[in-house]
């Protein structure tokens, strides 16, 4: 039976690549592409894929909270994240937020048919290049706690966005929702995190992986 893959990344040679060696290494594989998390939900609520090859750091909806939905919505898609780094904090949040994968995108290319296999046969793989310490961490991963945690799906989304520097009025056009309504969740956001500046709440947003400085 033919594989159903998912990949979603923003830059188009990111995909190419991996469009490339996933046909040649894959028995007539249907692959489908995603430019951003919105996108994948929608495209994986339709074509249920088997597989989604994910990147972490995305504008607008990004790759660990897309990987949450995914992993809720559609328990039987395993999830596989891409990153460009490798910090502790980062891997663990990806693995609390259900993917079964992680690697690091200057790693092997074999390493991405490696971690598909094992996503096949229900094991974890963890890139290689990730410390042992974070190794460690990702083992009682369910003992950890991240100030994320505190957050509803809907407040990571909006912090996002804020950190990515969107006027209320832009973040309420995108997600549908009154002014208003956007402030009350930035207010909100600032009390249960104890930051009280949309400076702060953006560096809170890089330090916790949720935007990056180097995109």
């Amino acid at each position: 039976m033919s594989m159903t893959l998912l990949i979603v990344d923003d830059h188009p040679l990111i995909r190419l690549g991996l469009r490339a060696l996933l046909e040649h290494a894959l028995d007539q594989p249907q692959i489908f592409e995603a430019t951003d998390g919105r996108e994948a939900l929608e495209i994986a609520a339709r074509e249920q894929p088997d597989i989604v090859l994910l990147d972490v750091s995305m504008p607008g909806l990004n790759g660990v909270d897309t990987a949450r939905r995914l992993t809720t919505e559609l328990p039987a898609c395993k999830v596989i994240m891409l990153s460009m780094h490798c910090h502790e904090e980062r891997v663990a949040e990806c693995l609390r937020a259900g993917a079964v994968g992680y690697l690091v995108k200057d790693g092997a290319v074999s390493e991405i048919m490696a971690a598909i296999e094992a996503a096949q046969h229900g094991e974890m793989y963890i890139s290689t290049q990730v410390p042992t310490v974070a190794a460690k961490l990702l083992e009682r991963k369910s003992d950890v706690t991240s100030p994320l945690q505190l957050l509803s799906p809907r407040q990571r989304e909006i912090l996002q966005l804020i950190a990515e520097g969107q006027s209320t009025k832009e973040i309420g056009y995108r997600l549908n929702l009154s002014g208003k309504t956007i402030e009350t969740h930035r207010r909100l956001l600032m009390q249960r995190l104890d930051i009280h500046d949309v400076a702060g709440l953006a560096r809170f947003a890089v330090r916790a992986g949720l935007v990056s400085l180097e995109r």
